[in-house]
């Protein structure tokens, strides 16, 4: 299907029509990095956008991967800012993921976010696979931030969130140059780790950083 034939909103759809009023896109942002946190955001949209349509100002609205800078900072600042969107932000922080590993501290995450909304929604669009510890029922949907709006929305949450905390590393450990690949093993971080080897926000579970190649370092 064309992205113009593309109905964004047909999972929340067929939700709303049981009048699962309150349906929650969930994503997060940092699961592959060597530094820094897992970042998991929670939107809930209006239902009567899905007759009345997006704001202007989140026209094309899409997976958080797919957009500049400017446009998930411009969307950012609507979906933190409109009275008619729930929202939550939650974090892993490196220790968290090196102590239960990152596929449960991702998850974590997810709970910690859906625990922000008050009360908590029905149900939950999930991005990818299903999450078994998920504290609401939920939909897991394969790309699910490039076919649903509500976890759009919360994948430019999380993805704006983490890339300005890695920002704020970069200010603080500069020879990282976090602020150019936000953790990801690029191979400047590479030389930056061997170099100076792993500072308070790197993963030291995940390799290069394992306690068994610490040697090289």
């Amino acid at each position: 299907m064309s992205a113009k034939l593309l109905d964004r909103f047909e999972f929340e759809r067929v939700l709303w029509s049981q009048n699962v009023a309150r349906v929650a896109g969930v994503d997060e942002a940092g699961r592959g990095p060597l530094a820094g946190p897992v970042v998991a955001a929670v939107a809930v949209l209006p239902a009567r956008w899905a007759d009345a349509g997006l704001p202007a100002e989140l026209a094309g609205l899409n997976d958080s991967k797919q957009l500049t800078e400017t446009q998930r900072e411009k969307y950012f600042k609507f979906l933190t800012r409109c009275a008619e969107i729930e929202f939550g932000i939650a974090l892993a922080d490196a220790g968290v993921i090196d102590e239960i590993n990152i596929l449960q501290a991702t998850h974590r995450a997810m709970n910690d976010a859906l625990a922000k909304l008050n009360p908590l929604p029905p149900h939950a669009l999930v991005d990818g696979r299903p999450v078994k510890t998920l504290r609401v029922p939920q939909t897991a949907i394969v790309k699910g931030d490039a076919r649903s709006y509500s976890i759009a929305a919360a994948s430019v949450l999380a993805k704006v969130t983490r890339d300005r905390l890695m920002l704020e590393a970069h200010a603080q450990w500069p020879e990282y140059a976090f602020a150019e690949h936000k953790g990801y093993g690029t191979a400047k971080h590479l030389a930056a780790i061997a170099k100076h080897g792993a500072c308070p926000i790197h993963r030291l579970t995940f390799a290069p950083l394992k306690p068994k190649e610490a040697k090289l370092f």
